[in-house]
């Protein structure tokens, strides 16, 4: 018997990853306008800012992503005093495909942000670069071989799943963007926000599970269930990385010191908050204040050239 095999469809491929950025951004900082030979997009992860392009000034809220074709120069511009987090990836792509977010800006749903999350994991397990610098421009390939197999192909999986995935929720004429949500899956997205929520209130308090699942009536193997699906992450080490994020945010600030920061966060010690944080962030408190100053000093004209 013959086989005869079949050459995959691959209609949208990424070719090139050029950075990725994840980071916050205090309120005094302007970042310059941006323009490149590439495609770009930018996701709110928190807060509010305000997305400048040919297309006019526009509003991107939490959980909102703006794409830039190549050639487009755009710029930022805070406007909330909660300092925003964002993720911004610049990537090479020939795929017609790409054609479908010319200067959109589309909703993204829990699947997609765990697509993010996977995204940032891997990539910060493949290269040493600084994802919390705005004006990063290269991603450096990490040489140690701590580097768990296959990440950097994970990275550019787990992207290329983003974007296709984001064209079936969003085309008018796919099935996919028609077809509803089961009562189940919209009772679970209701309870994953519900929890967030929750843990976003203590988020002073050191919390337990059984105290979690006592205090929003929830079964433990349900509540672990809805955060592996929605984040990747069990529920513990996300309230851990809320708590590392609130830290950032109140570093960023300037009003408290790391041991005031520590005890306002429910930390037993100041030493265990600092093990936290270089766990999470892969830096110390310290080094994360002082790239943050670094990162707020002027970087020379507002305008670059296309790259």
């Amino acid at each position: 018997m013959s086989h005869e095999n079949i050459t995959s469809k691959k209609e949208l491929f990424i070719d090139n990853i050029v950075f990725i950025r994840s980071f916050e951004s205090m309120n005094d900082f302007i970042p310059e306008e941006e323009c490149y030979h590439f495609w770009t997009f930018l996701y709110v992860d928190k807060g509010t800012i305000n997305v400048a392009a040919s297309s006019g000034v526009h509003t991107l809220n939490k959980d909102e992503i703006v794409f830039y074709p190549p050639g487009e120069p755009h710029h930022i511009h805070i406007n909330s005093e909660i300092s925003p987090s964002l993720i911004s990836i610049g990537l090479e792509c020939t795929s017609a495909a790409m054609d479908f977010f010319g200067n959109k800006i589309l909703e993204i749903g829990p699947s997609e942000r765990t697509l993010l999350g996977n995204i940032i994991k891997e990539a910060r397990l493949s290269y040493s670069s600084r994802f919390d610098d705005p004006l990063s421009t290269k991603l450096v390939r990490r040489q140690d071989t701590s580097v768990p197999f296959g990440s950097e192909q994970l990275v550019h999986i787990y992207l290329q799943q983003l974007l296709i995935q984001l064209i079936r929720n969003n085309s008018a004429d796919s099935t996919f963007a028609t077809i509803p949500k089961s009562a189940r899956k919209r009772g679970e997205d209701e309870l994953f926000y519900k929890i967030i929520s929750y843990m976003e209130e203590h988020i002073h308090e050191h919390l337990s599970i059984p105290q979690i699942c006592k205090d929003n009536l929830i079964g433990r193997s349900l509540l672990q269930q809805v955060f592996r699906d929605n984040t990747g992450y069990g529920i513990i080490d996300y309230f851990s990385l809320m708590k590392i994020n609130a830290a950032k945010r109140l570093i960023r600030d300037g009003e408290m010191n790391f041991s005031q920061i520590a005890d306002h966060l429910g930390y037993n010690s100041i030493h265990y908050f600092s093990r936290q944080f270089k766990k999470l962030v892969r830096m110390t408190p310290s080094e994360y204040a002082a790239s943050i100053r670094q990162a707020a000093k002027p970087h020379g004209s507002r305008h670059r050239p296309v790259r």
